[in-house]
């Protein structure tokens, strides 16, 4: 199947002969879809702290005397945020007629241009159109160059915005500043995961734009009045974690020159560079979830009280594993603490096993109609029910049962975790042992104008974390703000 060429690109890749025919056969095979049994719901699966125990729970953190790490996955092109703006671009043909037509249709097209100068970036977006062509924004609207706008928005000739990750395009603005997501979280660090004297922040960055965020962080900090302390790393998707795409025939895609087409297997990917890293306590929290500074409390409150929450769960653990290795029968605490932590069913035996895992501590959100995962109960090989967050795309859209059950989460996943990677004698796990081979999909893409089939490994807070011992907590909405779409920046939480 492989000529000599295509076994020297496999080899330039890091990933071998043998994982690539496993993933062939995966393509063939398929994915098992989740079994949900229940949607997790408060009192059933989901913590919702009242103000004091949030209290206690946010003092238990500040006291403790712990290493922590911020790690921030920021590879994500922010390509997807101007999807709207690149399909005005094909449309418009400089007349008031279109551009009326465009904007009725297209509402976020619309809605941009009328509300432009009240995006962050507006200001350097205004002095780049005078002094490449000679006029203001609102000389350009006037004219019906809005084409002229777009393209100095969004290409190399302007602030290339189309192309640069989200992390490092102004957000916020601010009386004496703008912010980019990345600067966003500097603040956060600071705010919450400021221990030993140290704001330790991890970037997951995609290669192409490594250097350009290390200049932006490092000028950023450089600019900051603060007494703090900051460690900041970066780390790239590594090339062996790529998966190979394949035709609808599942045959091995080839590009016009004829080479094997691999792409990057989703965030799932990153449990590697989860893995690399090291600390008592790792936050995780996607880069455009941010907010300004007017909103930030709610954040920073929940955000210690989560920490809080994992650590008081870690403590017991850690006891009750302590006094197993001294020979005490532990069965009984044991089995009550895992079914706190989202493992039911289970023999006596195998309660040190199931509490000697990586702990995980999920905020939750009221769901409100956002697309993507939430928490769920869940059947598997090893036990009746687990905590599991569960994405659409893993669940067998077939069955009636399973998309009523999914229909009924109450919740949703936000990407806002406090993780506990070291087990009770204080050495780190090995993530990679925790993970549900069977929680990737397959999913439709194109590529040069042809279809293919693309496999996402299992998804970082899901299948790679489905064997972690989970507590999933209710946080305020105002937790929960992501940019998905330039519009979105006109939101009053990012406004």
């Amino acid at each position: 199947m492989f000529s000599e060429e295509d076994k020297k690109q496999i080899a330039s890749k890091g990933i071998g002969i043998e994982k690539v025919a496993s993933q062939l056969n995966r393509f063939k095979k398929g994915f098992a879809p989740a079994n949900i049994s229940k949607a997790a719901t408060v009192g059933d699966g989901i913590l919702r702290l009242s103000k004091d125990e949030a209290d206690s729970f946010q003092k238990t953190y500040e006291e403790a005397e712990i290493e922590v790490l911020k790690f921030v996955p920021a590879s994500g092109a922010a390509t997807r945020m101007f999807k709207t703006l690149f399909a005005f671009q094909e449309e418009f043909d400089g007349t008031e007629s279109t551009f009326e037509s465009i904007s009725r249709e297209e509402k976020k097209v619309g809605k941009f241009f009328q509300h432009i100068d009240e995006f962050a970036f507006y200001d350097e977006l205004d002095r780049l159109m005078q002094a490449k062509k000679g006029k203001t924004i609102a000389d350009a609207q006037k004219d019906y160059r809005h084409d002229e706008i777009v393209g100095l928005l969004l290409t190399e000739e302007g602030m290339n915005y189309g192309k640069l990750p989200k992390g490092l395009l102004s957000f916020h603005g601010y009386e004496k500043e703008t912010r980019t997501p990345a600067q966003e979280h500097l603040f956060e660090g600071m705010a919450y995961a400021n221990k030993l004297n140290q704001v330790r922040i991890h970037f997951t960055v995609s290669p192409e734009h490594h250097a350009a965020f290390e200049t932006h962080i490092q000028n950023a900090i450089s600019n900051l009045d603060t007494d703090s302390k900051f460690s900041v790393s970066y780390s790239t998707q590594m090339p062996e974690t790529d998966t190979i795409a394949v035709t609808p025939a599942f045959e091995p895609f080839r590009d016009a020159s004829d080479k094997l087409l691999f792409r990057p297997a989703g965030h799932g990917a990153l449990l590697q560079n989860l893995d690399e890293v090291s600390a008592d306590l790792i936050f995780i929290k996607n880069i455009d979830n941010v907010v300004p500074d007017r909103l930030k409390s709610e954040t920073i409150r929940y955000k210690k009280a989560l920490a809080g929450v994992l650590l008081s769960y870690q403590k017991k653990t850690f006891e009750l594993l302590h006094r197993h290795d001294g020979g005490e029968d532990i069965s009984n605490e044991g089995k009550n603490l895992l079914e706190e932590m989202g493992i039911r069913a289970f023999t006596d035996s195998e309660i040190p096993e199931f509490l000697n895992r990586p702990i995980r501590v999920c905020g939750m959100v009221k769901n409100e109609g956002e697309p993507g995962g939430g928490p769920f109960w869940v059947k598997n090989e090893f036990t009746a029910e687990s905590l599991q967050i569960v994405e659409s795309a893993q669940i067998d859209k077939s069955n009636p049962e399973q998309r009523k059950a999914f229909k009924n989460g109450t919740h949703f996943n936000p990407v806002d975790l406090v993780c506990g990677v070291k087990n009770f004698k204080g050495q780190k796990f090995n993530l990679l042992n925790f993970r549900d081979e069977e929680a990737g999909f397959i999913s439709e893409k194109s590529f040069q104008g042809k279809k293919l089939l693309a496999m996402e490994l299992p998804g970082l807070w899901n299948g790679a974390m489905a064997h972690w011992n989970t507590i999933f907590v209710e946080v305020p909405l105002i937790t929960f703000n992501p940019v998905k779409t330039v519009t979105d920046l006109l939101k009053p939480t990012h406004h």
